[in-house]
């Protein structure tokens, strides 16, 4: 049983509007709707309370509720995906927010369980996520799709952006692992009430990444790396590369 000051809540959010695939999270995967294989995935983690999803369309609505799931209907005018989560948490006992976004059909029920203990164990980091290693050589590396991160010496994330980074010298080979960001999220509550009142960041607008807004705010976050494979459907042609490696995986019949 969770201790005091350690209920997690996580949401999904589930924006219909995506700019790059709309209505992505209701795209069929091996039999399922995308949303409903991200819901189950994570419901597994065993340090979560409870599972949401957060969405402005009441088709997604429809098809969260036709699985059993919960939904938090909020604002269409929300401009990032925290945006709409914090809404979602209004009125919910929690004191950590789990973030995972709709499209991580694949994500690890155990990275999310390793997620939250890292931030009970780090209580001064007010946020936490998640990475796994990226070769230079893999195309997604050079894929501005694919968000790179690069650490500090003590494991919190120094910098993210949608180019190469680190960046290697041909004379110089990389001295440190490429990462790939996953996007999932731990929150401090107090820091998520916080995170949604900062105005958008030079930095967040240049990359178009939220979390560089934490990152110029000052706040530490810690990062959590995982050797699980993993893909993101980010746009229509990512559907069948993902659906493959669920099968690959087992994660799918």
């Amino acid at each position: 049983m969770a201790a005091k000051n350690d209920r997690v809540v996580a949401v999904i959010p589930a924006r219909w509007a995506s700019e790059r695939f709309p209505g992505k999270v209701l795209v069929d995967l091996c039999g399922k709707p995308m949303i409903q294989w991200v819901h189950e995935r994570v419901s597994q983690a065993s340090r979560i309370a409870e599972v949401w999803v957060a969405t402005e369309d009441e088709r997604v609505a429809r098809c969260v509720e036709g699985f059993g799931g919960r939904v938090a209907l909020t604002s269409p005018d929300h401009a990032t995906g925290t945006d709409r989560v914090a809404e979602a948490v209004r009125g919910l006992e929690a004191d950590w927010i789990l973030n995972v976004q709709g499209d991580e059909p694949l994500v690890p029920p155990g990275d999310l369980d390793r997620l939250i203990e890292a931030m009970l164990a780090h209580p001064e980091c007010e946020m936490g996520t998640l990475a796994v290693p990226l070769e230079a050589e893999d195309p997604d590396f050079g894929n501005p799709d694919v968000v790179k991160l690069v650490l500090s010496a003590d494991g919190n994330a120094l910098y993210f952006s949608r180019s190469p980074i680190p960046f290697a010298r041909a004379d110089r080979p990389h001295g440190a692992q490429p990462l790939r960001h996953w996007g999932i999220y731990a929150f401090r509550r107090d820091y998520l009430e916080r995170f949604v009142t900062i105005p958008r960041s030079p930095l967040e607008r240049s990359e178009r990444l939220e979390q560089l807004r934490a990152l110029e705010d000052g706040a530490r976050i810690r990062v959590v790396q995982s050797s699980e494979q993993t893909l993101s459907v980010d746009r229509p042609r990512d559907a069948e590369r993902v659906a493959a490696l669920m099968k690959e995986l087992g994660v799918a019949e």
